[in-house]
């Protein structure tokens, strides 16, 4: 873990100045772009990831920002080793005021071939690993009386889709999670959303070649046809999840909680 040596500077501006915020999947894509936009916003952070490499690149973009940033590698499965992220996340920057939770994986195949290693493993993070995070630091929360929690989830949370059962269903289960944290923390001041995104342009997006094999048609043509299911026609970019991060870590959004916001180029209309 990097040294976190400096309290939380309040005086930087910004809509999330003096914040202090824990990022757990921030090593790359919706995470990293997260992680800079809070920055930039005056955020203090604690930026979590399974690998550190990509975590101490996000931590230099966000210190060039003026951020005051640690990091911690953990696989958000693992419930002991969540423990000491959020105690790590509590000593450096004196306590948690925003939790995002943005840590997954995915794992395409069709039903009937999905193995029960890989559904489990879909549902230890993508469920478990958020619920694991969200409760410890909702504990933290309740007992500063005030906090925010934003669960990224994804359209698959709203819908069904061909290839994708695990996905979909650890997304499903996070919205009802997220729903239920809300009416239970609600009246302790603490605000709890979700961001449920279409199809953004991350390395996620390389695992969608599973699909090319299961349907055998080629991984440009999968593209396509994602893309012709977006009203927009386009992939949206991570900056455009982060912007919206942004509002429901900050101030403006503290007459909201329990809402699962679809972001995804109008694909679904719900």
């Amino acid at each position: 873990m990097t040294a976190f040596t400096a309290a939380p500077n309040p005086s930087r501006p910004g809509r999330l100045a003096g914040r202090r915020v824990l990022i757990t999947g921030a090593s790359r894509g919706i995470g990293q772009a997260i992680a800079l936009r809070y920055a930039e916003e005056g955020a203090s952070l604690c930026l979590a990831a399974t690998t550190r490499a990509g975590l101490e690149e996000t931590q230099t973009e966000a210190q060039v920002r003026g951020a005051q940033v640690l990091v911690h590698a953990v696989d958000v499965a693992d419930r002991a080793a969540v423990q000491g992220l959020v105690d790590a996340a509590v000593a450096g920057l004196g306590g948690i005021d925003v939790l995002v939770n943005n840590a997954g994986v995915y794992h395409a195949a069709s039903l009937l071939d999905t193995a029960p290693e890989d559904f489990d493993r879909v549902m230890q993070v993508n469920l478990y690993g958020a619920f694991h995070v969200m409760q410890l630091c909702l504990r933290q929360m309740r007992a500063q009386g005030a906090g925010k929690v934003v669960n990224i989830a994804s359209t698959a949370g709203k819908g069904g889709s061909m290839n994708q059962s695990a996905y979909n269903a650890s997304k499903h289960a996070l919205v009802g999670l997220t729903r239920c944290a809300a009416q239970e923390l609600g009246p302790l001041g603490i605000c709890i959303n979700a961001i449920c995104p279409g199809f953004v342009e991350t390395d996620m997006l390389q695992s969608f070649s599973a699909h090319a094999a299961i349907t055998g048609l080629s991984f440009e043509q999968i593209m396509a046809n994602g893309k012709a299911r977006v009203p927009l026609r386009r992939f949206l970019q991570p900056l455009e999840i982060a912007h919206l991060a942004v509002y429901l870590g900050s101030a403006e959004s503290d007459g909201m909680t329990g809402q699962s916001l679809l972001l995804d180029g109008g694909m679904l209309m719900v």
